[in-house]
């Protein structure tokens, strides 16, 4: 082959037009994401981009909106038992899983209801 994929640039969510707010709120002061400045020419689209790391969360405007349910981003932590912790004092519900073998993990939903895998491997 004459092309070779490199890495995942971004991973976009999709939320209802106006949810800006509600995505700050979580992604960045509760999950801890760093917001990031759209591109210009973006940014009439709506949406708000987040980063941790070398990795980027696009929240992008859909209607009509429909969340995610199935399809997901899973993002490895270290601590998950401190994240876990840290949900539940900021009243985020999660899903504990342990079909996975070899990692702890857990679901949550975003504020738009997009499912949302976390894991740390042991």
């Amino acid at each position: 082959m004459s092309f070779v994929f490199k890495s995942i640039d971004h991973v976009q969510l999709a939320a209802p037009k106006g949810s800006e707010p509600i995505a700050r709120q979580f992604f960045d002061g509760v999950l801890g994401f760093k917001e990031i400045e759209k591109p210009e020419a973006l940014k009439k689209k709506g949406g708000v981009w987040f980063e941790f790391g070398t990795y980027q969360i696009h929240i992008g405007i859909e209607e009509p909106f429909a969340p995610a349910k199935k399809a997901h981003p899973a993002f490895q932590i270290e601590n998950l038992e401190a994240l876990k912790e840290h949900l539940t004092k900021n009243e985020v519900t999660f899903l504990v899983d342990h079909e996975l073998p070899g990692a702890n993990r857990i679901y949550v939903h975003d504020p738009f209801g997009n499912r949302i895998e976390i894991l740390e491997w042991i």
